[in-house]
């Protein structure tokens, strides 16, 4: 397609059309050119393909489709061949049902456990979240779909999302709230991006051109185009210019109009409008210029698919005395109405149509198990029904293991609000009480989107987190719990002992339409482990069958430059008698260099399978993104020079090994001195010594015979460090009196021009 020739030849009331949806779920067609329209979907855990145009968000049936298991799950996979298997699959369901974008993933970060959306994201630490992410994206574009990062930028809660101001630190963005983003649209060129609903830092995300131009496109190199979230446009005209290329859903001509008008007024340059319409078309152009007409959609194998995803995700967080795998002979009470209707997925725009689901006991039945079944508690309320409790105690007495299914109803989390606590439902806590009083052997299995609190979590021997693992979420908490499949999955956010301890507690939603993110970096993990606090489970931790052990750390360089990069191995060995996959997790530790900083961050990870026996070594290259920081004073990323730690372990609490290294500036951070920079800073920099001594020497009268000699009150101690903490234009007031403004300008003058040489 010749796009100018084609602009060229559009009325100005065409290429206005374009840029907005023609319903839901379609763009406009412009018949005059031959533009057809195509067909957006959401996703990313499966199609939701909805056969009436006029559907959104739920309010009709979509076409029965299969289910995989949600980000919250997947993310604990940290397997990125797994991610991309999977995108291939909805690329080619997408591809059989003539949808050209699929609306995810879903990139934004955990902040609070409360999110109601929290089941859609994949991490709280952002380097999983871009790999896990891109991984996606590159499984569903191999298949000519497109994809939508999503929500952008810092959509980290439903509480008055379309109106709340999003306050973050430039810091904070940079190195939490969009570092995923950033990732996956560098590394998985995603076909479009969907701007978020709230604003940021007081501007609507839909005509922010901080983000959606000048971060995005120039900085990043995004060649696609911006779709607002599903009425999240605020100002059209504003955002066109800002660089909201589509809107949608359709608007019924209003803001195509005031495009028009706009242009016509001259307060919309023709050629902007034009860009949109470009980027719109070659998007268009990408899906239909090869679109498959022959792709095939085997619903039972993306469902067995889903199941073996699952298996990979889930994460056992506890096994004490060996309880699990389960003894097929034992006699086991199943208890929870989720072993027989499981929560499988999140509710609202991500929610499929499953054509067919698995429970454990339907994967149970027939293998000769002896299961007594009971119910435990009703979906339908919270309060404890002692007659369901009563049967469930009297299962559990008469086998030998308990197994309880438990988790979040769907309507404890789901898009449009937020959780209000971090507990399960009444019923099912007080159940799993009064199973322990009368049975030992435990085991609690868990549907979920989110962190849960766990006051039962000493008593009981066994927890499996399934999350909302997918329809065939049965089979694979099946092959699980009995050893056929050995558990891989690592937890992709932390879990504190109760909602109170997260670092954004204090500030989660905000207040009225704005929420401060006053925490800066410090979510997740980098403030628990930075505070040392105890938690329920840590990042990054999950059990096996097996057991693994660490040795031989090395790392390429105990010396490198600031932009030099660093080759990490260490060998990885399976000391049992079982297959198995570990999660190598490497962490770097930066400098204390008066920078605040989390104790530690994740750098890199590798999921490794090994035999039972079996030696690996894994080897990482990080660059120097990974040890550096986003310094405000410069506007960018950098590597504060000294003494990093390189750790190697499975999960952010289980380090293993460490090794030291060092790195040595290769160019000195630009610095502008003034009377009100303090002499401690100065100290630091060698190449201005001779020009700083005389000023450091009259404010410590150290040229002076009569120099005033220190008093009890004044330590030499004291007097170093109160030299550190002030200005230069101290030595006025408490120097020799040799200093004036006019010398002390002069001195300073010196003192730039020998950094500025540098």
């Amino acid at each position: 397609m010749d796009y100018n020739k084609v602009i060229s030849a559009m009325t100005l009331e065409e290429k206005a059309s374009l840029c907005s949806g023609r319903d839901f779920w379609h763009t406009k067609a412009v018949k005059s050119q031959k533009i057809p329209e195509i067909m957006v979907s959401d996703g990313p855990n499966g199609l939701r393909k909805n056969p009436s145009a006029e559907d959104h968000a739920g309010s009709f049936d979509s076409i029965k489709a299969v289910c995989f298991p949600n980000a919250c799950a997947t993310g604990a996979s940290f397997d990125r061949a797994l991610l991309t298997k999977m995108g291939k699959a909805l690329g080619t369901e997408c591809q059989a049902e003539n949808v050209s974008t699929m609306l995810g993933p879903g990139m934004n970060i955990k902040r609070s456990p409360l999110c109601g959306r929290n089941f859609e994201y994949f991490s709280e630490d952002p380097l999983l979240a871009t790999e896990m992410g891109t991984a996606l994206v590159k499984g569903v574009q191999s298949r000519n779909i497109g994809t939508s990062l999503k929500h952008f930028a810092v959509n980290n809660q439903e509480t008055r999302r379309l109106t709340v101001s999003a306050e973050v630190s430039e810091r904070a963005m940079r190195e939490i709230y969009l570092a995923a983003f950033e990732g996956a649209v560098k590394n998985a060129k995603p076909w479009t991006v969907m701007c978020s609903y709230n604003r940021i830092n007081g501007l609507h995300a839909s005509e922010n051109k901080t983000y959606l131009t000048d971060i995005l496109r120039d900085e990043w190199g995004f060649d696609g185009i911006v779709v607002s979230d599903w009425g999240a446009v605020n100002d059209r005209v504003k955002g066109l210019s800002a660089g909201l290329d589509l809107e949608m859903p359709g608007c019924f001509g209003t803001n195509d109009r005031l495009i028009v008008e706009a242009v016509n007024n001259g307060s919309l340059p023709e050629k902007t409008l034009d860009r949109a319409v470009e980027r719109i078309l070659r998007w268009i152009d990408r899906y239909t210029s090869k679109r498959s007409k022959d792709a095939k959609w085997d619903k039972e194998a993306d469902h067995e698919l889903a199941g073996k995803i699952e298996e990979e995700s889930a994460v056992l967080l506890k096994n004490e005395d060996g309880i699990l795998p389960l003894d097929k002979n034992d006699a086991i009470a199943v208890i929870g109405r989720y072993a027989k209707t499981p929560r499988y997925q999140g509710g609202g725009s991500a929610h499929i149509t499953s054509f067919k689901t698995s429970s454990f006991m339907e994967a149970a039945k027939g293998k000769g198990h002896e299961i007594y079944y009971a119910d435990g508690y009703d979906l339908d309320k919270e309060e404890v029904d002692r007659s369901l409790i009563t049967k469930a105690v009297n299962a559990a007495k008469k086998s030998d293991v308990a197994v309880i299914f438990a988790g979040l109803p769907e309507n404890f989390e789901s898009e449009g609000y937020d959780r209000s606590h971090m507990r399960l439902p009444e019923n099912q806590n007080v159940l799993i009480s009064e199973v322990l009083n009368v049975q030992p052997n435990v085991i609690v299995v868990l549907h979920n989107g989110s962190p849960v609190e766990m006051p039962w979590v000493k008593d009981v021997k066994g927890i499996f987190e399934m999350y909302l693992g997918g329809q065939n979420v049965g089979t694979a908490t099946y092959n699980l719990l009995f050893g056929k499949v050995n558990p891989s999955g690592r937890l992709p956010e932390t879990f504190p002992l109760k909602l109170e301890d997260n670092p954004s507690y204090l500030n989660f939603p905000g207040h009225a339409d704005k929420v401060e993110y006053a925490e800066g970096v410090f979510v997740g993990y980098r403030y628990y482990d930075t505070k040392k606090m105890e938690v329920l489970f840590p990042f990054g931790h999950g059990l096996s069958y097996t057991t693994f052990k660490y040795s031989n750390l090395k790392v390429s360089k105990r010396k490198i430059k600031s932009r030099d990069p660093l080759t990490v191995s260490v060998d990885v060995t399976n000391i049992g008698r079982m297959a198995g996959k570990e999660v190598v997790q490497i962490y770097v530790a930066p400098p204390c260099d008066g920078v605040p900083r989390p104790v530690h961050e994740l750098r890199a990870f590798d999921k490794v399978s090994l035999r039972a026996g079996e030696t690996k070594t894994v080897t990482f290259e990080l660059t120097s993104r990974a040890f550096a920081y986003w310094d405000t004073s410069i506007h960018d990323w950098y590597v504060a020079p000294g003494e990093y730690t390189i750790e190697a372990g499975s999960s952010s609490r289980d380090i293993k090994f460490t090794k030291k290294i060092s790195i040595e500036e290769t160019s000195r951070r630009p610095m502008t001195i003034t009377e009100n920079t303090c002499f401690g800073d100065l100290l630091k920099i060698p190449e201005i010594a001779g020009e700083l001594r005389p000023v450091v020497n009259s404010y410590l009268h150290k040229e002076k015979k009569d120099r005033p000699k220190s008093s009890e009150a004044i330590s030499e101690k004291m007097e170093q460090e109160m030299l550190g903490f002030s200005p230069l234009r101290s030595v006025i007031s408490f120097g020799d009196g040799e200093y004036d403004h006019e010398k002390l300008a002069k001195a300073i003058k010196a003192m730039q021009n020998k950094l500025d040489k540098k």
